[in-house]
């Protein structure tokens, strides 16, 4: 990255930009306490509640894999694909104390043959892309070094 760019979120609102320790932003319902990511604002969607007041809340930096694959195909717009495309993992992680599942790319450098069940993985931003002005940052999981 060249010092004069700005790191700005490929998606606003999301996630915090803090590169030493990022935080997906979600929200809970006041009424029953559910976490939400992305973030809710009409609707509580737990069935049982009928809320409609919600908090933004930091969620958890780690959490464990719940399930993962590989996306061997490039998604469709808006994604940004790097130039040529090149397949990368994909993780369902359970947040550790909201005990929800968030999807996500898995860091670079760590495919599917890394992963497994149970792992214990942490939030990172990485670059998506990048213009002549920005560093267009998202999330994704990266394995805990023990």
């Amino acid at each position: 990255m060249s010092a004069e760019k700005k790191r700005v979120p490929a998606v606003e609102g999301w996630f915090t930009l803090d590169p030493e320790k990022p935080q997906l932003l979600g929200t809970r319902c006041t009424s029953c306490q559910s976490y939400f990511f992305p973030k809710e604002s009409l609707y509580c969607r737990n069935p049982a509640c009928a809320g409609t007041e919600f908090a933004e809340v930091p969620l958890s930096r780690t959490g464990r894999i719940w399930s993962f694959t590989n996306a061997g195909y490039q998604p469709p717009p808006p994604y940004v694909p790097a130039d040529p495309f090149v397949p990368f993992a994909i993780a369902a992680v359970e947040l550790e104390e909201e005990r929800m599942v968030v999807l996500g790319q898995v860091a670079a450098g760590t495919g599917v043959e890394d992963l497994s069940v149970g792992m214990e993985v942490e939030l990172v931003l990485e670059t998506l892309y990048e213009d002549d002005a920005s560093e267009y940052l998202v999330w994704k999981w990266k394995p805990v070094a023990h």
